[in-house]
């Protein structure tokens, strides 16, 4: 099936209709296609996009996370394969392609290739002690065997030979068909190519090549969270904050919204006037590029390219079971208050977003999948355990263990409270009541624990010190890595307390297997968000049983 599926889409992408039928696209898909594909296939389609998609393709493609929740990094590699792609494309098509990027990017990425310099500098001056400088010495000056051409009047010299070739065909391209661009982009190289600032107060600023990628990875962020992505920072922050949520409305929420409500204002430009030459066509005397369009997004999906967008809240609700609050409160707001469902709606997909930008799930990134659902667990679990509870009713601390009786709730609640409150309160209890309180239970069983074998000693030894450490710091996730002494003791608790520590805590299968005294093998994998108060009840029943466990 899934050959079949291969072989219709490297027809498809070969045939004309498709260069008519990318700049239709949303980038996401693009850049899911590109994955699946790989890029060395995906010349034309890149050729084919508009300016606007592929710099939407580029803030997609060429930042990669060093790891979970952390912010994203140039990848230099990725920059060099795309620039040999396109010129594999032609020449000219390149040429053109890279004109329509923004220079700042451009020139992040090509100075890590290569160093500009203005020939006059080395050239030879009259000296009356010294020997003739000769230009040919002046440049090879510091030894070594380099790469190294002349273009349009600038002498550049490799910093790393991989992709030579495409990037001096592409500039001598630039030079004779978009010389305006060519010489901003040089100039741009040439004043980062000899950039050492004096040895003073300030040396430990950062260097211009990194000002200057700092400045161009600022300004990647900021058009991203006009379309409603988060940046790793703001994630990172906001998850911090909702650990001790305060009554007033969060600062990186509203800043979120505004950039949201700003993109939505703003007029979009005509695709096809901004579409490169050779995806230009009249669509509307066109009638299969409607039909053709469909039958992409069908084949995308059959082949799983497209992308993964976090559910509807609605449907989200509809498909687990343990959200019952969520589900009734939501069901009312869509057949009451359009409005409102759309704002619970967006909050949601900023939650997810959120949750994908600056938290980890057993300590590797969220998907798609996992991050709207993990939103839609939390969220339910803040309803449950609402501060003030419902209008009306005395106030309980998030932390409290009490139950509420879901059909207590008023109806309409969600109409006049959002949801990203319910999540701060949720993930607050998942905080408090989860990470911090394992933590502490987990040390105090440590330190009852006897074990005959030595190296088992040194390893809770050792575990509980970290457990310690980071129990101060607030961060009892860190110390994970020191629990896997618990494995020599008993498996299925080691994965129980790995899940509970995280900083996403989750409830693994085999803490249900090990409240339910079940013998058989259980998934090392297999877990669920945290969505109700009665699981934070079983938690509390499992860290009461785990001396036991671990004692055999």
């Amino acid at each position: 099936m899934s050959t079949t599926v291969d072989r219709r889409l490297a027809r498809l992408m070969d045939t004309s209709l498709f260069a008519r039928v990318v700049p239709h696209l949303a980038p996401e898909t693009l850049h899911q296609l590109i994955q699946y594909r790989g890029l060395d296939a995906c010349g034309e389609l890149v050729t084919s996009a508009t300016p606007a998609q592929l710099t939407s393709l580029l803030d997609l493609d060429l930042w990669r996370h060093a790891q979970p929740g952390r912010d994203e990094q140039f990848d230099v590699d990725r920059f060099g394969e795309w620039l040999e792609v396109l010129v594999d494309t032609g020449d000219s098509v390149a040429a053109r392609t890279v004109a329509a990027l923004d220079t700042h990017l451009v020139i992040v990425g090509l100075c890590r290739y290569l160093r500009v310099f203005d020939p006059g500098i080395f050239e030879p001056t009259a000296q009356s002690d010294d020997e003739p400088t000769y230009r040919h010495e002046a440049m090879r000056e510091g030894g070594g065997d380099w790469l190294e051409c002349e273009v349009g009047g600038y002498q550049v010299r490799a910093r790393r030979t991989d992709a030579w070739d495409a990037i001096v065909t592409l500039l001598v391209t630039l030079e004779i068909e978009h010389n305006h661009y060519f010489h901003a982009v040089m100039e741009g190289c040439r004043r980062l190519s000899n950039s050492r600032p004096e040895i003073d107060g300030l040396d430990d600023l950062l260097m211009a090549p990194e000002q200057h990628l700092h400045d161009v990875a600022i300004e990647r962020e900021r058009r991203r969270s006009r379309h409603g992505y988060a940046t790793a920072a703001d994630a990172r922050a906001f998850l911090q904050m909702a650990r001790q949520p305060q009554q007033t409305i969060n600062p990186i929420v509203t800043a979120y919204f505004r950039a949201a409500e700003e993109e939505a204002d703003t007029t979009p430009e005509d695709t096809s006037a901004s579409a490169p030459e050779s995806a230009r066509h009249d669509d509307s005397a066109d009638e299969d590029v409607p039909t053709s369009i469909d039958a992409v997004i069908e084949l995308l999906a059959e082949a799983g390219v497209m992308p993964v967008r976090p559910r509807a809240l609605l449907e989200a609700a509809d498909e687990d079971a343990k959200l019952p609050l969520l589900k009734r409160l939501i069901e009312f707001v869509l057949h009451h208050d359009e409005a409102a469902y759309l704002t619970r709606s967006r909050e949601l997909a900023f939650l997810a977003n959120t949750l994908l930008a600056g938290s980890s799930v057993q300590s590797r990134p969220f998907t798609p999948q996992e991050a709207s659902d993990a939103a839609a667990c939390i969220c339910n679990l803040g309803l449950e355990y609402w501060p003030a509870r419902w209008r009306g009713a005395p106030s309980q601390g998030a932390s409290s263990p009490r139950e509420l009786d879901t059909a207590t709730a008023p109806n309409a609640f969600l109409v006049d409270h959002d949801l990203v409150t319910a999540f701060e309160v949720g993930w607050s209890v998942l905080y408090q009541d989860v990470s911090l309180f394992v933590a502490d239970q987990l040390m105090s069983t440590l330190t009852d624990l006897d074990c005959v074998d030595a190296d088992t000693r040194r390893g809770l030894r050792a575990l509980r010190r970290t457990l310690v450490k980071q129990r101060k710091a607030g961060t009892p996730w860190l110390a994970r890595d020191a629990a896997e002494v618990l494995a020599m003791l008993d498996t299925t608790a080691w994965i129980s307390v790995l899940g509970l520590l995280d900083e996403c805590p989750i409830l693994p299968a085999a803490l249900t297997a090990v409240l339910e005294r079940r013998t058989t093998s259980v998934s090392q994998t297999a877990f669920e968000f945290i969505s109700t108060t009665a699981q934070i009840g079983d938690i509390r029943l499992f860290m009461r049983r785990l001396p036991d466990v671990l004692a055999g």
